[in-house]
């Protein structure tokens, strides 16, 4: 089978090629904690709806359709969240709604992306999620909503490898190159855009060059200390954290990669 690849997963590999090994080749399971994502989770269904079935008759909806929308998406959650996510909607519908002339059709919402890359003979599947992209009149947009209560933005070689990879897939898919990635955080009412290039294709098709060498040879992984040694789910495996690593667990299987032949 290809070889699956994402953002996520390339900017592991990018922060340090032996966490992206323990993590994704060996399958160690990490200490990450995960918290509830209920209200976001009912947020990002919202705004879909809201975008996706709007009848676009008429060139705006009001503020009622964007009630109706949340209305079916409460349940589950808190008086107090319910009401945190009414009034999070209603600040978005100020913001990016009602200031327009007209609401545009989106060209898809909460939809997954798909492309194909060949490297050193190997076959890698790159997948993604969206929560919108917008057709624009020299490209796309692409739209990630954010419901974090902090605005954090990714670091520029994160942010640059998400573009690339999206840049690369949605070129496939829709035979249209990616203008814009665009970070709405809801919460605050922020949009942040980033311009995509072909540069930042290039870039990704650099890095994946250099993971296949790694999985076609089985070069070393060397860990890549940094900031985010602190925070890493496998530093007790790692000697450039530690002067006494742990072993590592036994292999639990072989690799699964496809080759991809040059006939």
């Amino acid at each position: 089978m290809a070889y699956q690849i994402s953002a996520t997963k390339l900017q592991a590999y990018n922060r340090c090629p032996y966490a992206y090994y323990l993590k994704y080749e060996r399958k160690l399971s990490g200490s990450e904690f995960f918290g509830s994502a209920a209200l976001g989770t009912a947020l990002h269904q919202a705004l879909a709806q809201c975008h996706r079935d709007w009848h676009y008759c008429n060139p705006l909806p009001d503020i009622q359709w964007l009630h109706q929308c949340w209305e079916q998406q409460v349940e589950g959650l808190t008086t107090a969240q319910a009401e945190e996510g009414r009034e999070i909607l209603e600040s978005y519908y100020q913001n990016f709604i009602a200031s327009e002339t007209f609401l545009a059709r989106p060209l898809a919402v909460e939809g997954k992306i798909q492309g194909y890359l060949q490297v050193e003979n190997l076959e890698f599947c790159i997948t993604g999620r969206y929560d919108r992209l917008d057709f624009l009149s020299d490209g796309l947009e692409l739209i990630d909503y954010k419901s974090s209560r902090e605005v954090k933005l990714p670091e520029p070689d994160e942010i640059d490898l998400q573009i690339g990879l999206y840049y690369l897939a949605l070129e496939q898919t829709y035979r249209q190159s990616l203008k814009y990635l665009s970070l709405v955080f809801l919460r605050t009412g922020q949009k942040f855009r980033y311009q995509a290039t072909a540069e930042h294709k290039d870039r990704v098709e650099q890095v994946i060059s250099k993971l296949a060498v790694r999985l076609r040879y089985d070069q070393q992984w060397e860990p890549r200390p940094g900031g985010q040694c602190d925070r890493c789910a496998y530093s007790r495996y790692c000697t450039a954290v530690s002067a006494n690593p742990a072993p590592l667990p036994p292999l639990a299987g072989a690799r699964q990669f496809q080759l991809a032949l040059s006939l």
